[in-house]
C-alpha cells in the first residue's frame, strides 16, 4: 500500500510524537547506529580512489533514496503509521521554527561546545548517545546558521536553478560537473566556500555540528533533509519527462571514472538494486 511523506510543518502533535518515539526505539535497539556506520563507510570523496556510490557521483540520489527507504522500513516496523517527513528549508528557514521545536528535533547547540540541550535527542535525556562517529563526542552537536561565520539556507531560486537543468548528470560525473541536475542539487559549486556550498551541501553546513561530514546521520534532521532532496528529484522527473539517470553505461576502460561510478543498470552497493529500479517510487510512497 502506498504511503505518504508529508511536510514536517503539517505534522500534528501526535504525528511528531510517533515519529520521535520510533526513532528513539531504533536507537535503543542499536539499529539506528548501523545506519550511521553505513553512511560513514560510503562517504567517499572524489579525491579518493575507488567506487563512489553515495556522494560526488551520479548515484547520490538513488543511493540516498534506498537509504531513506531502509530507515523508513525500520521505523514502520516499530509504528506503521510513521513515514519520514520532509523539511522544505526554502520555506521553513528559521532556526527557531519547525523542525527545531522542543517536541520534534530540539534546537541549536549551546555556545560553549555546541551540545544540543533541548528536545528528545539531547544527550542529557539519556536516549541519544553518539556511538558511531568520526570523533569521540558522545552528545549531538549543532550550530544552526553558523554563529561565527553566518550563512543562509538555500533559497527557492537556488532550487529552481537546479530543477531547470534538463540533464540528469554529465561527465566527469563528480563534484566538478558544471552541468546536470545531480551536482546542482547535491551542491558542489565552483569557487571557495561558503559561496561554493549550494542546496544539499549548504544545508548540511547551515545545521553544522554532526551534520558536517560522514557521520551526519547522527542528527535525525538528516532524514528530513534528504526526504526533501528526494522530493526535488521527483519534481525534476515530473518537469523533464523522459529524462533519466546517467550514465546509462559504465565509463570505458581508460576513462578516469572507469570503476568509480555506478551506471544506470549496475548494482548500487551495498544493495542488490540498480539506479534504474529506484527511479520510480510511485508504488511505494508519494509526497503531499
Amino acid at each position: 500500500m502506498v504511503y505518504t511523506r508529508r511536510d514536517v510543518s503539517t505534522l500534528t502533535r501526535s504525528d511528531r510524537r510517533r515519529f520521535v518515539n520510533a526513532l528513539l526505539e531504533l536507537k535503543r535497539r542499536g539499529e539506528y547506529d548501523e545506519f550511521v556506520r553505513l553512511h560513514i563507510e560510503y562517504y567517499v570523496p572524489d579525491g579518493e580512489t575507488g567506487l563512489r556510490a553515495a556522494h560526488m557521483a551520479p548515484s547520490f540520489l538513488p543511493w540516498h533514496r534506498k537509504f531513506l527507504l531502509d530507515l523508513e522500513g525500520a521505523l514502520r516496523r516499530v509504528d506503521d503509521s510513521v513515514s519520514v517527513p520532509y523539511w522544505d528549508w526554502t520555506r521553513n528557514a528559521s532556526a527557531t521554527a519547525v523542525p527545531w521545536t522542543g517536541d520534534l528535533l530540539g534546537g541549536t547547540g549551546r555556545a560553549s561546545d555546541r551540545q544540543v540541550m533541548t528536545g528528545p535527542f539531547a544527550y542529557r535525556n539519556g536516549k541519544w548517545t553518539i556511538k558511531a562517529g568520526v570523533t569521540d563526542t558522545r552528545y549531538l552537536t549543532r550550530d544552526l546558521g553558523r554563529s561565527a561565520k553566518p550563512i543562509t539556507l538555500p533559497s527557492a531560486k537556488d532550487v529552481s536553478a537546479a530543477l531547470a537543468d534538463p540533464v540528469y548528470d554529465t561527465a566527469p560525473w563528480n563534484s566538478t560537473s558544471t552541468k546536470g541536475f545531480r551536482n546542482k542539487v547535491e551542491g558542489w559549486g565552483p569557487g571557495r566556500a561558503p559561496a561554493s556550498w549550494r542546496n544539499h551541501n549548504r544545508v548540511h553546513r547551515w545545521v553544522g555540528g554532526h551534520m558536517v561530514g560522514g557521520a551526519s546521520v547522527n542528527d535525525p534532521v538528516f532524514w528530513l533533509h534528504h526526504a526533501f532532496i528526494d522530493l526535488l528529484w521527483s519534481r525534476w522527473q515530473q518537469r523533464h519527462p523522459g529524462a533519466r539517470y546517467l550514465p546509462d553505461k559504465p565509463p570505458a576502460q581508460g576513462d578516469a571514472q572507469h570503476g568509480r561510478v555506478v551506471a544506470r543498470q549496475e548494482s548500487l552497493p551495498p544493495w542488490d538494486v540498480t539506479p534504474r529500479e529506484l527511479e520510480d517510487h510511485s508504488q511505494i510512497y508519494r509526497y503531499a
